[in-house]
């Protein structure tokens, strides 16, 4: 299986990341992808960059090196309600929106109840394209609920390499959401992570997982070219 774009992945703008965006880019064509997305953390990580910084992405090229660069962010989750840290203003002329939960942001206390809450409202809000890295047990939700209702809005869910180097109680999980995914035929998106540009088109882990559970490929957003063009032409991205 090949993957093709890497859309989710953090830069030097990030402060726990360590290589600039045009190294990432530069990683990314050596790979030979198609696309990489840049969605370093919303507002309220520590260590973020702020709303300048997301108004000012228009100076990366939306096609640098043959790869085409789609600018985002991750924004996190805060609570129950599926509150994100980025206004609907700045998402909105953003590309590409990975939307997360961060232990260290989450407001009140966490349960299967107030999780599955949050992620049926984050599936009504346009701006969202990937729910990242949800299988936290911390932060587990009603994947038979959630699931359908994402794919039915059109939302990405993700199967994050990353999750299997250092989130590895979150594994068993992931591996029951994918599961979920195939059972409703929910598509999701493969992405690295990546913090570093070595890293950049590393998805060896999660593929592995997917192959394990015969996942169709035709579900995986970004193991196609064509798959992955039509999904951005559907939700008003450019291809150039």
């Amino acid at each position: 299986m090949r993957i093709i774009a890497d859309t989710h992945t953090h830069t030097i703008a990030s402060t726990h990341a360590y290589s600039t965006a045009q190294e990432m880019i530069a990683a990314a064509a050596e790979k030979g992808l198609y696309a990489i997305a840049l969605t370093d953390h919303g507002y309220a990580m520590p260590g973020s960059p702020g709303k300048w910084f997301f108004e000012s992405l228009g100076a990366i090229p939306s096609t640098y090196n043959g790869v085409r660069v789609l600018k985002g962010v991750e924004a996190n989750i805060l609570d129950k309600d599926g509150t994100l840290d980025m206004t609907d203003e700045v998402l909105a002329d953003l590309e590409w929106v990975v939307a997360s939960i961060h232990g260290l942001l989450w407001k009140g206390k966490p349960s299967v109840e107030a999780v599955t809450n949050a992620y049926l409202n984050l599936a009504k809000n346009p701006n969202v394209n990937v729910i990242g890295h949800s299988g936290t047990p911390k932060f587990k939700y009603d994947y038979n609920t959630v699931i359908p209702e994402l794919a039915r809005n059109g939302k990405l869910i993700e199967i994050n390499d990353n999750t299997f180097f250092f989130r590895k109680s979150s594994c068993e999980n992931c591996v029951e959401i994918a599961k979920t995914c195939k059972k409703f035929g929910a598509y999701v998106v493969v992405n690295s992570d990546a913090h570093f540009s070595s890293k950049v088109g590393h998805f060896s882990c999660a593929i592995e997982m997917l192959n394990e559970i015969d996942f169709p490929q035709e579900l995986i957003i970004n193991s196609d070219e064509i798959r992955f063009k039509k999904y951005l032409e559907q939700n008003g991205i450019s291809l150039v």
